[in-house]
């Protein structure tokens, strides 16, 4: 549990490198202090809901979609902020192009943020931490007092984030009231989904093959740019990565080490991707790229111990 709380805040915010306090590591200390509680509890949460539940992975990615909106759209509002920053992070200073007529949403900036909550915030250190605990993976991990510091952790985390920004947000009532009602859906579809009851008898494919393929769809997620084009393009490659998924998750052979390779491809493309963003203030070059190098270090370390109890768990497994 402790693992996610903290790897949950290290993906959404830390490996991809573009805060100014990368290259201070006690800042990036203490901003786990606010970042742990408002990520890292939601991802124990709905790993304890999903599991206890005796749900699957479908239930865990409606949720976090469902907890992306409420962040990006009620918590911090940044759905709804369209404003050009020139010193800001790089899709801070773009113009925007996908803005929705009627709705006041951008479509990139929505993939990005709701996409990037489902991804990095939840799924993929859900996914790596219960492979470094197969044994206990399917097990609740959390008592009735265990939920309720969590429940109560997040939230001031997130009314300290909300008083923040909630000043400068051009967010209008209508517009957070359809975050919420949106936000509400996903969590009533999470639990009502069902497993597919039907398997395939073709043999599941090389969890290696499933890392790479997966590689690539991360890559053309985030390298995609923000026009139509290149969101009709990110929604077709995520559609048909979950196409994929989903059939072969269906096949025989298919186990925790696909898993892995799923989400642990999700963080290596995150990491890796960080050499080529320029942080925000004035950070030293050599200090970042170090900063950077040490990222995906920790997270080549995590896989591989991952990899290998899961190899212990199950040593048959392809």
């Amino acid at each position: 549990m402790a693992g996610l709380l903290v790897l949950s805040p290290i993906s959404a915010e830390y490996l991809i490198g573009y805060g100014e306090s990368t290259g201070r590591p006690l800042e990036l200390l203490a901003g786990l202090l606010i970042l742990a509680p408002l990520y890292g509890t939601v991802a124990v949460l709905i790993r304890e809901i999903t599991r206890r539940t005796g749900h699957g992975w479908p239930t865990i990615l409606l949720l976090s979609a469902a907890f992306g909106v409420v962040q990006a759209g009620l918590i911090d509002q940044s759905l709804f902020d369209h404003r050009v920053d020139a010193d800001g992070p790089d899709w801070a200073t773009q113009t925007l192009v996908t803005l929705i007529p009627g709705l006041g949403v951008d479509a990139a900036s929505s993939l990005n943020y709701v996409g990037g909550h489902v991804i990095w915030s939840f799924a993929a250190p859900i996914a790596v931490v219960e492979s470094c605990a197969p044994r206990i993976a399917d097990r609740r991990w959390l008592g009735p007092v265990g939920v309720g510091v969590m429940v109560p952790l997040w939230a001031l985390s997130a009314a300290l984030i909300h008083n923040d920004t909630a000043a400068d947000s051009t967010a209008v009532p209508a517009q957070l009231f359809a975050a919420a009602v949106v936000a509400i859906a996903l969590i009533a579809a999470a639990f009502t989904v069902r497993p597919a009851r039907t398997r395939s008898s073709a043999k599941a494919p090389s969890w290696w093959l499933v890392g790479a393929v997966t590689g690539i769809a991360w890559c053309t997620h985030q390298l995609l740019p923000a026009t139509w084009a290149g969101v009709t393009v990110n929604v077709v490659a995520m559609a048909v990565l979950g196409w994929l998924l989903l059939r072969w998750s269906r096949r025989p052979g298919w186990g925790r080490r696909h898993v892995l390779a799923v989400a642990g491809s999700a963080l290596v493309v995150r990491a890796g991707l960080s050499f080529l963003v320029e942080p925000l203030g004035d950070v030293d070059g050599t200090v970042k790229y170090v900063v950077n190098a040490t990222m995906l270090g920790g997270v080549a370390v995590l896989l591989l111990m991952a990899a290998h109890r899961l190899r212990r768990q199950e040593p048959s497994a392809c």
